[in-house]
């Protein structure tokens, strides 16, 4: 009788120990938990200040910003502001968006068919200095880019390319940058070669494999290689300032600084230019934020 109480004994306080050490873990995860989504909201508020302020300023009249503070929103909001940039006839935004249009898609169709070509002969050929190729390639990654500026500067004024934008399409159809070069490459190591082999088999060429069976699997990956290069280019501003000298071809934020020189005191113009530069890159990433983060996710997982 004395061991069956002992052993009902001992599985009671074996039960209560798990429960307590459950309860723990949950209490720690939900400290834990609790925690990340603090840091994230603070971080979020921190990187969306400078926006509520920048959309803040655009809907102000002239006189209702000199009279109130910045982080005030507009008691009566307008889009006059807007529409005096737009209708501006010194400096034409429109031309600037037609531009910088131009130079993005043609950058990014570049660098997406280059780079994707470079990366699958890393990942599935195999050929002779391959590997030191390849870091060879990634040790480029370190050099910053105002070593090269000069000398591709120099280059590309002997070829006559200068105010034209050669000097921002061309480049990308020649390898498309290490690090979409890198990026791609991973997401690749990651398919299963038994496909590549299957497909010799069946007699199909390494262009074949490439465009039939490699290229439909990376969507998500050309999707963030895509979406970075876009981005890059539209925000990019030292390249147009550099071999852009004819006004008819400035590129958005180029032409926002032109613009903002030429209003320099009035901030609500200036920001109401920033905001219709920025518009569309915002649309594009909430159009492709899935396949953004599904291909995010793949390649790293690698």
């Amino acid at each position: 009788m004395s061991r069956e109480v002992t052993s009902g004994a001992r599985q009671d306080l074996t039960v209560a120990a798990a429960k307590r050490s459950a309860q723990r873990a949950q209490t720690g995860a939900a400290v834990s938990r609790t925690f990340a989504l603090s840091t994230l909201l603070l971080g979020s508020i921190v990187f969306l200040v400078p926006f509520y302020v920048m959309l803040a300023i655009a809907f102000k009249t002239e006189k209702e910003l000199g009279a109130t503070e910045i982080w005030s929103w507009p008691q009566n909001p307008t889009i006059e502001n807007f529409k005096y940039v737009i209708e501006n006839p010194n400096v034409s935004f429109a031309l600037f968006l037609r531009n910088t249009i131009f130079v993005s898609f043609t950058t990014t169709v570049g660098v997406l068919f280059s780079s994707s070509l470079v990366a699958y002969a890393f990942a599935r050929l195999k050929f002779a200095g391959r590997d030191r190729l390849f870091m060879l390639l990634l040790a480029t990654m370190m050099l910053p880019g105002i070593v090269t500026m000069i000398p591709t500067y120099v280059l590309f004024a002997k070829l006559g390319w200068v105010n034209s934008f050669r000097p921002l399409v061309i480049p990308a159809f020649f390898g498309g940058g290490a690090f979409n070069i890198f990026l791609l490459r991973q997401f690749y190591l990651g398919i299963p070669r038994e496909l590549d082999e299957a497909a010799f088999l069946d007699g199909a060429s390494y262009w074949t494999i490439f465009s039939r069976i490699i290229a439909p699997l990376s969507g998500p990956v050309f999707a963030v290689v895509g979406m970075f290069t876009f981005f890059g280019t539209w925000k990019d501003f030292n390249g147009p300032l550099l071999y852009l000298n004819d006004p008819e071809l400035q590129t958005n934020e180029l032409g926002l600084s032109t613009y903002n020189a030429l209003q320099a005191s009035k901030w609500h113009l200036v920001m109401a230019g920033s905001v219709l530069v920025m518009i569309p890159i915002v649309i594009l990433f909430f159009l492709g934020q899935r396949y953004f983060v599904k291909g995010i996710v793949m390649t790293g997982g690698k």
